[in-house]
């Protein structure tokens, strides 16, 4: 079939466009991600006909039958690396694949659980999950997670499917539409609950105030802890993944703006019912370094919800000052990334929910009650400044020296002034 598309230069066009409708056929799993672009009309112009003609040719020197999906899901999530910065000046999300590696650490998904992505973009976070629980327990075991994705835009679902395909991962969900207004995964008379929620939403999204929400399915099963302004839809974020989430140990991680943890007006109120010691939800509040996001160079955070925290976590909140916890990006000027060390030491402070000064703290919801609810994690963890040692008997001397000098200066200084003046004197 390849060579055929080869044979003829000027029907390459229609022959390919053809063959992929073929295959979205053949495999319904993947209509509307292998045709969904217009190839004849891309190559309208002359220079894309030429592109197109020698992306076949780059193709058909390397045979792909025996590549494993490892290896070219390798190349596909590099593809949607290199182009993140662009389509993060359209506003398209792209989440830096080690911070997805930090939040599934974290939340440690197991064979035989449902992760669930309300806002699952290009399906980083499901992808990660899926080679979490394969690298712990082996492929047979990663096959028995159960995953379920949403995206509002349909060419990301796009792909989304397409980096499941080729990552050989073929039983997850994945549904296209406005998870605020229409969600997918139901059951019975109400949302769908799962195991682990993750999700790195759309930070500061407009348009999702109450009038809004209120038209949306289930919508006093999801926003019982209070609607959020216009302007920004990061709580309303959070409340419905904790509607999404089981009751009994159930984990959930959101990726989120950092001012979403001490903005006032509505959100305040919010956070307030979240953090009571009734509903005692928040586990724990990481700061993330800055430059980490292609579209932002402001520190994101990571907040993790936990509906039934051990014994000796209620009542608490750790919070993880990581702004500092970064290496240079190889690749990309002017950003940070999260090294391997670097996640170590954040899921390990969160694991063992330890102290460390200038990096971890547990703070008591009373003392978060005293700050107005306010969850900015420098609040509670300042970063330790490297102070120079210094030797104040040394000092002493210096100073002291320094003194001598001065007043030797001076002296010469009203000497050299005496004799100018003089001479100004007798020049009279």
């Amino acid at each position: 079939m390849w060579e055929n598309l080869r044979k003829d230069v000027s029907g390459l066009t229609e022959r390919f466009s053809r063959a992929l409708k073929v295959i979205a056929e053949r495999n319904p799993e993947l209509k509307d991600v292998v045709d969904s672009v217009d190839f004849v009309q891309f190559a309208g112009s002359r220079e894309n006909a030429e592109i197109l003609r020698q992306l076949v040719e780059l193709f058909s020197e390397r045979k792909l039958q025996r590549v494993s999906a490892d290896i070219l899901g390798d190349a596909y999530e590099w593809i949607l690396r290199y182009f993140a910065p662009t389509k993060a000046k359209e506003g398209e999300i792209y989440t830096p694949r080690e911070v997805i590696t930090l939040l599934i650490e974290v939340l440690d998904p197991k064979p035989m659980e449902s992760v669930y992505d309300p806002a699952c973009g290009s399906a980083g976070m499901l992808i990660s999950a899926y080679k979490h629980v394969e690298e712990k327990c082996g492929k047979e075991e990663a096959s028995k997670l159960f995953l379920f994705g949403q995206e509002a835009n349909q060419n990301i679902l796009a792909l989304a499917k397409m980096n499941m395909y080729i990552h050989d991962i073929r039983d997850a969900h994945l549904e296209f539409g406005d998870t605020f207004l229409y969600p997918k995964f139901k059951e019975g008379e109400g949302l769908r609950r799962f195991d682990v929620v993750v999700a790195n939403p759309p930070w500061n999204q407009d348009g999702y105030g109450e009038e809004v929400l209120k038209k949306g399915e289930f919508w006093k099963q999801r926003f019982g802890f209070g609607f959020v302004s216009r302007q920004s839809a990061d709580w309303a974020w959070v409340q419905h993944m904790l509607a999404s989430a089981r009751d009994d140990g159930s984990r959930v991680g959101i990726v989120i703006d950092n001012g979403c943890l001490f903005r006032g007006g509505k959100e305040r109120a919010v956070r307030s019912a979240v953090l009571s010691e009734k509903d005692d939800l928040v586990e724990c509040v990481v700061l993330l370094p800055e430059k980490l996001f292609y579209n932002t160079g402001a520190p994101g955070a990571i907040i993790v919800f936990n509906k039934h925290k051990l014994a000796e976590r209620r009542g608490k909140v750790l919070f993880v000052n990581a702004s500092k916890e970064f290496e240079q990006h190889p690749e990309v000027r002017k950003l940070n990334r999260l090294g391997d060390n670097n996640i170590k030491k954040i899921a390990e402070a969160y694991k063992s929910f330890s102290e460390e000064k200038g990096f971890s703290r547990v703070v008591s919801l009373k003392e978060i009650e005293q700050n107005d609810y306010n969850l900015n994690v420098t609040l509670y963890v300042m970063q330790n400044e490297e102070g120079e040692e210094i030797d104040i008997a040394k000092e002493f001397a210096e100073l002291k020296e320094l003194e001598r000098q001065r007043q030797e200066v001076a002296g010469k200084l009203e000497r050299y002034v005496s004799e100018l003046t003089q001479a100004l004197g007798g020049s009279e």
